[in-house]
């Protein structure tokens, strides 16, 4: 037998805990200037969180472009329409700037989708299921990575809507706001030292069976 300790929790335990709720700052980014002026702020950053949103395809083998890019310094968030901007100009310079560090979770996937609207290079990007492996968390998922810190729920209700409708809601505002924002929480969280997976009240160990 093989012992491994983890952190990690269970969907039932998220289920019974509040729903975060975003009161930054958002601004809907959907012409190039408004584009142009926003990375003036955000490129004065040293670290963002960074997220995207693609409109649910309901046919088989069938994937859209991106429609959304979220972009957050922890007080403000920035929705980018891609599906109207393109990956052009100020958002491929945020893509590829090496001044700014940008933290998002499974990031490869939203590159594969991207790049098939432009070509661009990411650069100074940071996956966070990755990063969180080194603070004993085996979770993988942006739910239940921030649950296990912050012992709070994101809401995935808006996960299926349209991300290309005329206009964006209030409640997809927000879902695709705290997305960002969060991710941004958990890296300076982490990275301040304030977590201690050993004081972690859902730390494990996992025994595991060797023979083959």
């Amino acid at each position: 037998m093989k012992a491994r300790t983890e952190v990690s929790i269970l969907k039932d335990q998220i289920a019974c805990m509040p729903v975060v709720n975003y009161h930054g700052t958002i601004s809907i980014i959907d012409t190039p200037e408004q584009a142009e002026a926003a990375m003036e702020v955000i490129l004065k950053s040293s670290v963002v969180g960074f997220d995207t949103e693609t409109r649910p395809s309901f046919k088989k083998g069938h994937t859209n472009n991106v429609a959304l890019m979220q972009v957050s310094n922890g007080e403000h968030c920035w929705l980018f329409r891609i599906n109207r901007l393109g990956i052009e100009g100020a958002v491929k310079k945020f893509l590829e700037s090496e001044t700014v560090l940008k933290v998002g979770l499974s990031i490869k996937d939203d590159f594969f989708v991207m790049h098939r609207s432009a070509e661009f290079e990411p650069i100074n990007f940071i996956d966070l299921q990755s990063f969180v492996r080194d603070y004993m968390i085996a979770d993988s998922s942006l739910q239940k990575i921030y649950g296990i810190l912050f012992g709070e729920r994101i809401s995935k209700g808006q996960r299926l809507s349209n991300w290309e409708a005329e206009e964006l809601n209030d409640a997809q505002q927000k879902y695709a706001s705290i997305d960002a924002w969060a991710c941004l929480k958990i890296y300076r969280y982490l990275k301040d030292g304030k977590f201690d997976p050993k004081k972690s009240p859902y730390l494990a160990t996992i025994i595991e069976s060797t023979e083959p």
